[in-house]
């Protein structure tokens, strides 16, 4: 079984743990009688949950056109949106969620997963996972990474960090997706 096989396989697995739970958590809040979390589905078909709201579902934006080809990890400065694209899968992107960038941004340009470890402690004093590093600027280190407790990097414009946090289960489908050499594509 070659490595697309089963990346693939662990995305679309993962994916549906990110299905069954926004079912349940729509469950829990029709139960409690608050605002029903929503869900949009892409154009491949893939449900991506969404804060709870009683006005509209947010509106993940279409994967921006000069992103590259092939297998790669997408990351937009201006949308601060993450896509998996795999073309196996069609031409849009497979998975699309939004991160929190640190106080610095990489420079746009194309890049390679160097670095992985499973847990350290970031730059903030938090316990992070799942840690896929793809570019070193000015002595600042550019990657994406969850934190344990789901926190936010908390941006201190004295510090420099290049720390990209999604949350657990997005960070949990990126490392899956981007062993090392993966395609990294940073646009403004």
């Amino acid at each position: 079984m070659g490595p697309g096989v089963v990346v693939t396989g662990l995305t679309l697995g993962a994916l549906a743990v990110v299905s069954l739970l926004a079912f349940q958590a729509n469950g829990a809040q029709d139960r409690a009688g608050g605002a029903k979390p929503t869900a949009t589905t892409t154009a491949t078909g893939t449900a991506t949950a969404a804060a709870p709201t009683p006005a509209a579902a947010p509106t993940v934006p279409p994967l921006p056109a000069a992103s590259g080809t092939g297998l790669r990890v997408v990351y937009s400065i201006g949308s601060h949106y993450v896509w998996l694209v795999d073309p196996k899968k069609g031409p849009q992107a497979a998975v699309a969620f939004p991160v929190t960038p640190g106080s610095v941004e990489p420079a746009p340009g194309s890049y390679a997963v160097y670095s992985r470890t499973q847990t350290t402690t970031g730059t903030d004093g938090r316990q992070i996972e799942h840690v896929v590093r793809f570019a070193q600027q000015n002595g600042v280190v550019f990657g994406f990474s969850a934190a344990v407790d789901g926190a936010t990097p908390t941006t201190d414009p004295s510090a420099k960090t290049g720390g990209i946090r999604s949350g657990r289960a997005e960070g949990q489908l990126l490392w899956d997706f981007a062993p090392k050499d993966t395609k990294v594509v940073v646009i403004a």
